[in-house]
């Protein structure tokens, strides 16, 4: 009979680890829940990690956009009374969209063979991230998946506004741009060599702008397909780089230091740092393994690589914020703000607050970067177009002082 480790909490709530013997993940459980212990892992001793499904199930394509109506949805029938496992068995049977259909379908068979749902989440990178299971497991951990979904729902709901907001003020100056490269390369490509075929039938002589894009024009007509495979060959060997992991670190340490990029990567990423680690405390985590947990939702490896460091100090006992303080990443007010609930038992209450400043931050911080953005994209396109118009209006004026006698 096979043997299944487990890690289980009491009724206390003291955890509890080892093995029992079962003929299944699911009998397993049975004689757990039987001994007055709640299951929170059960895993087949020596066996791997059971392999995560593909990325596509029965023709549809799972992405991250089906996580948060995925979540919503749990969210609801679990805030109705219904368990989990209940709730997504149901949301596979119910659900009408194929995409979110065959994810539940999916999710609900790992949860019927003893799998936790933060476990089944873990098995779908293309969905759930590092930040979701660790928010979900620290649910389960603690009993309090009820109340830890709508926050992680109202965090994920922030971003996608936040992407929202990006995208809406980027769009018109991205349509202005595309719209100056279209006049550009009508009038390089098919305007201008007529112009030039005319004037030089008159013997007249090109304004030194009009000749300048004349021989623009004549560069991109012989060797433009030679510049775009270059451009197209960097590209993909730098993205092959940015792929290795110094390629990653180097990368991610140039965008901290890029003048409009690093303050909005490091604001975002103490946000998102500090929300994470104040839900997990809130909800019973260690301070230890909530510092572990919101480490690994960080993206950026450079900033990741010091509050690894800073994590380090605090578990050989070193506080929070003098830690923290050590990274550069936090004004000293907002070093001063962790110590204060540090000495006053309030850590998660600090950290949460933080956040909250910090999201008003981001925000500010995102209206201003996307109308630095627009005005430069849109003086930028104007002044070429500006340019254009001068180019065509004087090689026009001398066509005409051509026909004078």
């Amino acid at each position: 009979m096979p043997a299944f480790a487990y890690i289980a909490r009491e009724a206390g709530g003291q955890a509890r680890q080892g093995t029992v013997e079962a003929a299944s993940r699911r009998e397993a459980q049975r004689l757990l829940s039987a001994r007055g212990l709640r299951p929170l892992s059960v895993e087949e001793a020596g066996n791997r990690k059971a392999a995560a499904p593909t990325a596509t199930t029965g023709g549809a394509r799972w992405t991250r956009r089906q996580r948060l109506p995925f979540l919503q949805a749990v969210s609801r029938l679990v805030g109705g009374g219904l368990s989990a496992s209940e709730a997504v068995r149901l949301l596979a049977l119910r659900l009408k969209e194929p995409p979110l259909q065959s994810l539940a379908a999916t999710i609900w068979e790992q949860l019927s063979q003893g799998r936790s749902l933060s476990q089944a989440f873990s098995d779908i990178p293309t969905v759930f991230d590092g930040q979701t299971v660790s928010l979900v497991a620290a649910g389960e951990a603690t009993g309090s998946l009820r109340e830890v979904l709508p926050r992680l729902i109202q965090h994920l709901t922030e971003e996608r506004e936040t992407r929202r907001r990006l995208f809406a003020a980027l769009a018109y100056p991205v349509f202005v741009c595309g719209l100056s490269i279209l006049v550009v390369l009508f009038f390089l490509f098919f305007l201008l060599p007529r112009l030039q075929a005319l004037l030089d039938s008159l013997g007249g002589k090109l304004p030194a702008a009009t000749q300048a894009l004349v021989s623009l024009s004549g560069f991109l007509l012989h060797y433009g397909l030679f510049v775009a495979g270059a451009v197209a060959l960097v590209a993909v060997s730098w993205w092959q780089w940015r792929n290795t992991p110094a390629g990653r670190q180097a990368t991610d340490a140039w965008l901290l230091r890029a003048p409009l990029t690093g303050p909005y990567a490091v604001r975002l990423t103490i946000l998102n740092f500090t929300h994470t680690v104040a839900i997990l405390l809130e909800n019973g985590i260690t301070t230890a393994e909530s510092l572990r947990m919101a480490e690994r939702t960080v993206t950026n490896v450079a900033m990741r690589h010091r509050l690894h460091h800073a994590i380090d100090r605090v578990l050989e006992g070193e506080t929070l914020s003098g830690a923290l303080g050590r990274t550069q990443l936090l004004p000293l007010l907002v070093i001063d703000q962790l110590a204060v609930g540090e000495q006053t038992g309030s850590l998660a209450s600090s950290l949460r607050a933080i956040a909250q400043e910090y999201q008003i931050e981001v925000s500010r911080w995102l209206e201003q970067l996307t109308k630095l953005i627009s005005s430069s994209v849109l003086a930028v396109s104007f002044s070429f177009v500006a340019f254009l118009a001068y180019a065509i209006v004087t090689a026009i004026l001398q066509v005409s002082s051509s026909f004078k006698f």
